[in-house]
């Protein structure tokens, strides 16, 4: 196309002008070099404009286990990675513990108090610091205390000096910043607890699907657990929880900003699959009996296994994804050992969220934008960016 025009244009030229034989085959020269290096360019083969994230490494070990009793399954699914906790557990101070109570009246929508004694039976044989139970909740933590019948465990556990807390109400917190949905950055209050370098920190999660992330596992429940709202005692009302919900894909990727920022505390993450929950999760679904328990020292890898054990392909968990890309747990399956039983033997499909063909739009392409400026992907030719 171009070759032509530039001959049309000598032609036009020419017609109205006499030019010397030398100038004419100087640009007729010129038009046979140009439509040569198009046709070179347009053979060439064209190269991604995105480099491939360099996988990590190491090996990771998931342990899965099965049975009849909670208490007993979480337990066994600790004791059976103990060697990878020992080498962080054994440098901190106390342990928090991190219970899911994303609702504080539904005990299927919360970590169940069976799950912590597996915990705290793990670990009134390897650890003798103390024990903190912490929780910001979407809701009431105290109340969800009470109704769950944590206010018990305090009690039971007194050589590990158990402290039920509130982190709304401790009111501690670091500030990092995310996107809004506007892409502009906001300011995030965080529970300042679950960054401390002195912790060792224990995520309780569950398996639950979910209604924006597809599911919420041991990531999520340390990540949306750790921004503050207002104190029970407070007039004035703010969540900085709500400023997550600010898209399908600033979500996933504030999550990652979080994860970054919470990581070097995370000691084990423990998934209680007892009874989990399929359909309208995290909140309203209903349960499904897969008796089963997950744990690891590494977050990414565990999140893997418990979507797998949930009928779940991986790749539709994008924080989880990204957290692996950033080399903050393995996500490579072929670089995670399943210790105990089998994930095909386990595995049950549970029922995704009614909006789930919404919530996997994040995998494709941004739609909500137009395209950068400065660069224009070319209709013909070479890319020229």
């Amino acid at each position: 196309m171009l070759t032509s025009y530039f001959k049309h244009m000598v032609e036009v030229y020419v017609m109205g002008k006499s030019f010397p034989r030398r100038n004419l085959l100087q640009m007729a020269g010129a038009a046979a070099l140009l439509r040569s290096s198009i046709a070179s360019a347009q053979q060439a083969p064209r190269t991604t404009r995105t480099d491939p994230v360099p996988e990590l490494d190491r090996r990771s070990s998931v342990a899965l286990t099965q049975g009849n009793d909670r208490r007993k399954n979480i337990y066994n699914a600790l004791m059976a990675v103990d060697k990878d906790l020992q080498p962080k557990l054994k440098t901190r101070k106390y342990v928090v513990i991190k219970p899911n109570f994303v609702n504080t009246v539904n005990q299927l929508a919360a970590s169940n108090v069976d799950a912590m004694r597996g915990i705290l039976d793990y670990l009134s044989e390897r650890f003798s610091g103390p024990v903190v139970i912490a929780e910001s909740s979407a809701g009431n933590t105290q109340q969800g205390y009470e109704n769950f019948k944590y206010t018990a465990l305090p009690s039971e556990y007194k050589k590990q000096q158990v402290k039920l807390i509130d982190l709304n109400a401790e009111a501690r917190f670091e500030q990092i910043m995310l996107l809004d949905q506007d892409l502009h950055i906001a300011p995030v209050r965080l529970a300042a607890r679950l960054m401390d370098p002195e912790a060792f920190v224990i995520s309780a999660a569950m398996l639950k699907t979910h209604n924006t992330v597809i599911a919420s596992l041991s990531i999520k429940n340390m990540v949306l657990g750790a921004p503050l709202h207002y104190a029970p005692n407070e007039t004035t009302r703010w969540n900085d929880k709500r400023k997550y919900h600010v898209g399908l894909r600033q979500t996933h990727y504030n999550m990652l900003v979080t994860a970054q920022r919470l990581a070097s505390s995370w000691g084990a993450s423990v998934i209680d699959g007892y009874e989990g929950m399929e359909g309208n999760g995290p909140n309203s679904g209903t349960p499904v009996p897969s008796r089963l328990a997950i744990a690891s020292a590494d977050f990414v890898a565990t999140d893997r296994i418990a979507a797998q054990c949930m009928g779940i392909d991986p790749e539709w968990l994008g924080y989880v994804k990204y957290c692996g890309q950033m080399h903050l747990g393995q996500f490579n399956e072929s670089k995670i050992d399943v210790i105990g039983a089998k994930v095909a033997d386990v595995k049950k499909a549970y029922r995704m969220h009614p909006d789930i063909d919404k919530e996997l739009q994040w995998q494709g392409p941004m739609k909500e934008l137009p395209f950068n400026l400065g660069w224009v992907k070319p209709q013909h030719g070479p890319d020229l960016g």
